[in-house]
């Protein structure tokens, strides 16, 4: 089984937004790091922002984010949205015409494979992925900010803030 590059990106863009967070996300930057269309990538948020995964801001500097916590986001949940169907042998798909149906046993263990797959991705969230923070904001290109204030003789005493 190969999942589709939406399942890919939609997962990346989740992983982008979430080390990213606080801050909103703007579709140019996730597609130049990832090195894929706008349009694609447009076209692959909107059943994720329908769903609730992603939540969309307007305006001069709107952009997006998480919908709900990475925490609270499965690959599974992620994949069931972007894949078009799990049919894994001809048997699975409506309107199989194989004389075996009903009594072969590799839809069985196909079923029984598909389950344990589905099982593992939902233990995994878009948090687990993205717990390597500061290295993965390096490798994607988002810089760390300087939380630096000064008091009034002008010493620093904020430091930076790394993700």
């Amino acid at each position: 089984m190969r999942l589709t590059r939406q399942s890919n990106y939609a997962i990346r863009t989740l992983v982008y937004c979430a080390v990213n967070d606080p801050e909103l996300s703007r579709v140019a930057e996730i597609a130049r790091a990832y090195g894929i269309s706008e349009l694609f990538l447009f076209k692959l948020i909107k059943p994720l922002v329908e769903n609730g995964l992603l939540q969309t801001v307007r305006g001069r500097h709107g952009g997006i984010k998480l919908g709900r916590p990475a925490e609270d986001i499965t690959l599974l949940e992620t994949i069931r949205l972007t894949e078009e169907n799990f049919a894994l042998a001809e048997c699975f798909e409506e309107g199989a015409d194989c004389p075996l149906i009903g009594e072969c046993d590799l839809n069985g263990a196909l079923r029984e494979a598909l389950g344990a797959f589905f099982e593992v991705l939902a233990g995994y969230t878009i948090a687990d992925l993205a717990s390597k923070k500061r290295s993965i904001r390096q490798r994607l290109g988002l810089t760390t900010t300087e939380a630096v204030n000064a008091n009034q003789d002008g010493e620093i005493v904020g430091d930076i803030v790394a993700a």
